[in-house]
């Protein structure tokens, strides 16, 4: 087997990345994803998610640690390891006097297993006219052509860099729908950073919550989900024991909320009142509980 190869066939792993700048460190990230799932990468500005893309699409290199993508790395084999990634960020990354039929040129000459077949049956389901300038398409239509460029490759891992930012509701349902159909063959995967973390909550299986450049959860997302409640009630009934337990205490006109392990379910009396919690109830307060 050749250097920087694994046998293990997870689609990507990240093993103890980190990457030091002057005023910012990601430090020791570890994760993997398997094959036919997506992954929610989740944090504030400025947390380390587009650094930790950035590290997975080589636009920049590691300090620390290797990045497998499909059980090879960058350096064993640089152009197999790019051609299998496929990257929408939330800026349009198109010259804008370009039209369709430019950009399919390009395409075609850049990537070896680029489809024009299949970039031009996505341009006409998404009604995407050939000779209008990219300048002059909406939002929604930008970020369709950028997944059509995508999509109309062979490519293994896509990386979405706030790729739905500012999308109306029904083209990011459709956005949605496209991820789901990527992984559908069990032989790709999806990792999707977002501040939508609804999204996440329809069609991620792992959440990773990064703050800091640090790891503060991986897991599963029904895991993450069964393993926090989210507590109500009064300040004066809680207890110390509870007190110490409970995560990311915020104050209201109500009385406090926070999350609890769901394994210290039992510090609760009848004078609260606990549910299961979103994702984004998770990650409000763990940051709260950081600050």
């Amino acid at each position: 087997m050749r250097k920087g190869m694994k046998k293990n066939m997870e689609l990507l792993e990240v093993r103890n990345v980190s990457k030091h700048y002057k005023n910012f460190s990601l430090e020791n990230i570890d994760f993997v994803l398997p094959k036919g799932y997506i992954m929610g990468y989740v944090g504030q500005n400025g947390a380390g998610k587009s650094t930790t893309l950035n590290l997975i699409t080589n636009l920049c290199k590691c300090s620390e640690g290797e990045i497998y993508v499909d059980g090879i790395t960058c350096i064993s084999d640089a152009i197999r390891y790019k051609e299998s990634i496929g990257y929408i960020g939330d800026e349009f990354y198109y010259p804008a006097n370009f039209t369709v039929r430019n950009i399919r040129g390009i395409l075609k000459n850049l990537y070896p297993t680029f489809s024009v077949g299949k970039f031009d049956e996505l341009l006409r389901e998404w009604k995407l006219s050939e000779k209008m300038k990219v300048k002059d398409f909406s939002r929604g239509m930008k970020v369709k052509l950028m997944f059509a460029s995508v999509l109309a490759r062979d490519t293994k891992l896509l990386v979405l860099d706030e790729a739905t930012n500012g999308l109306d509701p029904v083209v990011r349902v459709d956005v949605l729908k496209l991820l789901q159909e990527y992984i559908a063959d069990g032989e790709r995967s999806v990792i999707f950073s977002t501040h939508i973390l609804s999204d996440l909550e329809q069609i991620a299986d792992y959440i990773f919550f990064i703050h800091d450049g640090k790891k503060v959860l991986y897991d599963a997302k029904d895991e993450l989900l069964e393993n926090y409640l989210l507590v109500k009630g009064e300040r004066r009934a809680v207890s110390t024991q509870l007190q110490k337990e409970l995560i990311g205490i915020i104050d209201n006109a109500y009385g406090f909320e926070a999350i609890l392990p769901s394994e210290r379910a039992d510090l609760l009396t009848s004078e609260f009142h606990f549910e299961k919690p979103t994702i984004d109830e998770i990650v409000v307060h763990y940051i709260k509980n950081m600050e």
